[in-house]
């Protein structure tokens, strides 16, 4: 075991685990932050999305040990009043269904927009299309996601 210092949603964190501990085990088991979702635990489903430095990161796969001094933001931190213009957009859009792998998609869709605020639908799906949704509700996704690069 080792003590790892984190900056999370902007606080500091230090926690004592095994170094080969995946961030998404650090963030629900030791900090109690479950809003991101275990699914695949393979890095094929993006159920797990957090930023690293901004970046959508599978963290599922992600050793705490990589971490470093980067900067996490997991869904709890991406806005405090769930205003965030991806969260607006999700809950105008009526996109969830049962809401497992939203977390994920709407992570992995405000690291997309910050990288590119104007995307095409073509761009919207490469983007989109390593999160997996069970219900299937792409098309809502697609919508959502392009809405809030337009009220972005």
């Amino acid at each position: 075991m080792a003590n790892f210092n984190l900056k999370i949603n902007g606080k500091s964190h230090t926690v004592d685990v095994e170094d080969d501990t995946p961030l998404l085990w650090v963030l629900r088991d030791s900090l109690g932050m479950v809003g991101t979702k275990f699914s695949c635990g393979i890095a094929q489903c993006g159920a797990c999305t957090v930023h690293l430095d901004g970046k959508a990161t599978f963290s599922c796969v992600t050793p705490i040990s990589s971490v470093g001094n980067s900067e996490v933001t997991t869904i709890e931190g991406l806005s405090e009043e769930g205003d965030h213009p991806v969260q607006k957009a999700w809950e105008e859009v009526d996109v969830a269904q049962c809401g497992y792998c939203q977390a994920g998609q709407i992570m992995t869709a405000a690291a997309f927009l910050e990288q590119n605020p104007n995307p095409s639908m073509e761009e919207i799906d490469n983007a989109m299309n390593r999160n997996i949704c069970r219900c299937g509700t792409y098309h809502k996704i697609r919508e959502a996601v392009a809405l809030a690069a337009k009220t972005k």
